[in-house]
């Protein structure tokens, strides 16, 4: 009876591991389903040398015209944070939470998507480090899509 409780206890170790492992994309401890506001993202945005630009210079999440992280997942910004750290390109955020993108569950409006400039350095890593999936999009190793629409990088992250 001993020895069977031991390897219960492993198992719901190793199942414990696994699922942490999964919640938190590319080892991040700051990977999370948490929103945070259009300030506290900006923040961390700005930390990591991480701009952001709108057509209208305004941040506000009702205007299409804006940029806006009001209402992002914490493990958006960690994505994007790790994509810069590891591309080690410039990276500059066209599009966040605001109104004007398509719905859907893991949408820009649901803080799972951002859009970023299109770089020949950020295409380059996306195309050399990436799984092409066909349809002008790829999959990183840990799940993340990239998606060509042709002006920006439109990334969604799991």
């Amino acid at each position: 009876m001993g020895i069977r409780k031991v390897l219960i206890g492993l198992v719901a170790a190793v199942a414990v591991a696994v699922g942490l492992v999964m919640f938190l994309p590319g080892g991040d401890a700051d990977a999370s389903g948490k929103e945070l506001s259009h300030r506290a993202a900006a923040a961390k945005l700005r930390k990591a040398n991480i701009s952001w630009t709108s057509s209208g210079h305004c941040s506000d999440r009702h205007n299409s015209h804006c940029t806006s992280f009001s209402g992002i997942k914490s493990g958006t910004i960690s994505g994007v944070i790790t994509f810069k750290k590891s591309s080690k390109c410039k990276i500059t955020i066209t599009g966040g939470t605001e109104t004007g993108h398509a719905p859907g569950t893991f949408s820009h409006g649901n803080g799972y998507k951002v859009d970023i400039a299109k770089t020949s350095c950020a295409t380059g890593y996306i195309k050399r480090n990436f799984r092409s999936i066909g349809g002008a999009k790829w999959r990183s190793s840990a799940g993340n899509i990239y998606f060509d629409e042709g002006n920006h990088w439109d990334i969604t992250y799991f």
